[in-house]
């Protein structure tokens, strides 16, 4: 597990009451939380399970990056991320974003691009597994070295 200020990557099931606690301050007027979650269907197969690998120190870097980025361009100064690695089952978290800001319209804005932004750049990937094989997913998107990190 890393966490670096409101930064965690973790085997550990997520908490979404504690993530976005650490978000919530008397100036902020709205609080936005996004959970991922492992759904039970992808492309019309059934899924059993995703498990998620991290480069986690690159990882955490990216999206420390992120996260002043997004400050930076929606005015807003509180994010806190979450992502599990290892075993995800179906209906668990896997992802949390809380963002908060002094109004909801930022504070939206801002929780979709870090997801968007955290899919395309962030060294974290998905497998998923279902009940006649499996698949890493969305590999192309930054460089795929799930086997070769380093923890």
């Amino acid at each position: 597990m890393i966490k670096a200020g409101m930064i965690e990557i973790t085997d550990l099931p997520l908490e979404p009451e504690k993530i976005t606690a650490q978000v919530c301050k008397d100036t902020n007027g709205a609080v936005v939380t996004f959970l991922g979650t492992t759904r039970l269907y992808s492309e019309g197969k059934k899924v059993v399970r995703l498990e998620y690998e991290a480069y986690e120190s690159m990882a955490c870097k990216k999206l420390a990056e992120i996260c002043q980025e997004i400050k930076a361009e929606f005015g807003v100064e509180d994010i806190a991320i979450a992502h599990r690695t290892g075993v995800v089952d179906i209906g668990q978290i896997s992802l949390v974003v809380a963002v908060a800001s002094p109004h909801r319209k930022e504070a939206f804005l801002a929780c979709h691009e870090i997801v968007n932004r955290l899919k395309e750049t962030v060294p974290i990937w998905k497998k998923e597994f279902f009940e006649d094989g499996s698949r890493w997913v969305a590999c192309d998107d930054h460089q795929f070295n799930p086997q070769g990190h380093k923890h």
